[in-house]
């Protein structure tokens, strides 16, 4: 039988990013988190956590994270349906808190009504972890999170997927960006030496812009913004050019306080959502709610596709 007290210390230091945050939330010492810890990795046979700030768990370990996860879940779920099985004294079961990874800019754009809805309907949380659209995935298969949204089309083992439609991006510029540094007007030359914004070294969407678009490589000075609302505000003040959400950048190119490097060629990335297959009805919830709001806010394809 697997060592439950021993595994949710495991997931607490992971999740919690520390032994003694982990503490906290489980109500014990830092030295019986560790020594729980200590006395799994004995039983198994194998480290789970490497001990470093953060720390950082092992494969076995990531393994067994994502299992106390997924029972977390289930039996939140269980003990809300049935309250006789919470512990004596505690009153109401604990709400429910599901783990999910969103990228930055959907975040920003459009998946806040989606969480918005889902605790209203449901009184559960979401705790989000942030990451760029082409690494969410990543957060998936390592059991890190129950759900995400990706650019990945790749399904992860023991995932649902579906396409949820697209996020189109415009490259934006101030007027008074372009007039000094694009006054011919934004070709190779203008892009080589014209300031350009990046969320963070694995942002890659300028430069994907630039070669589909005008057939260059991108290689000029960057600021590194880490924001998707910062993208914007850097983007209005002329601090640089960048590709925003069209949702966002909408109000202010019909005021003109931006406009449009090449108008009329927005990028489209395509979102995915998936999520583990539990048969849980949070999951389901949220599942319906994400697909709703992605109906309404994202660029739809002829035909969506589950599996």
């Amino acid at each position: 039988m697997l060592d439950y007290p021993a595994l949710a210390a495991l997931a607490a230091v992971v999740r919690e990013g520390g032994f003694e945050r982990a503490a906290a939330v489980l109500g014990v010492t830092p030295s019986a988190v560790s020594q729980r810890i200590r006395a799994l990795e004995e039983r198994v046979g194998t480290t789970l956590v490497v001990r470093c700030q953060p720390p950082k768990p092992t494969e076995a370990g990531t393994r067994l994270c994502a299992h106390v996860e997924r029972v977390r879940l289930l039996e939140g779920e269980l003990v809300a349906g049935l309250p006789v099985l919470g512990e004596p004294g505690r009153g109401n079961a604990a709400p429910v808190t599901l783990r999910v990874a969103v990228n930055a800019d959907s975040l920003g754009s459009w998946f806040l009504p989606v969480m918005a809805r889902f605790a209203e309907r449901t009184g559960a949380f979401l705790d989000l972890v942030l990451d760029g659209e082409e690494h969410t995935a990543e957060r998936l298969r390592s059991g890190e999170v129950l759900a995400a949204v990706t650019a990945d089309p790749v399904p992860v083992p023991g995932c649902r997927m579906r396409l949820l439609g697209a996020l189109r991006y415009v490259a934006t510029a101030s007027p008074g960006f372009l007039r000094r540094h694009a006054p011919q007007g934004v070709d190779a030359a203008a892009l080589a030496r014209a300031p350009v914004l990046r969320f963070d070294r694995r942002d890659g969407l300028q430069a994907r812009w630039a070669q589909e678009v005008l057939g260059i490589p991108l290689d000029a000075p960057t600021h590194w913004v880490p924001s998707t609302q910062g993208f914007l505000d850097a983007s209005l003040a002329g601090l640089g050019w960048a590709l925003n959400p069209k949702r966002m950048a909408d109000a202010h190119l019909a005021a003109g306080r931006l406009v449009e490097l090449v108008p009329g060629r927005p990028l489209d990335v395509a979102l995915h959502w998936q999520h583990a297959r539990l048969g849980a009805r949070l999951l389901d919830v949220l599942t319906h709610e994400v697909a709703t709001e992605a109906k309404r806010s994202l660029s739809q394809p002829a035909e969506k596709q589950e599996s």
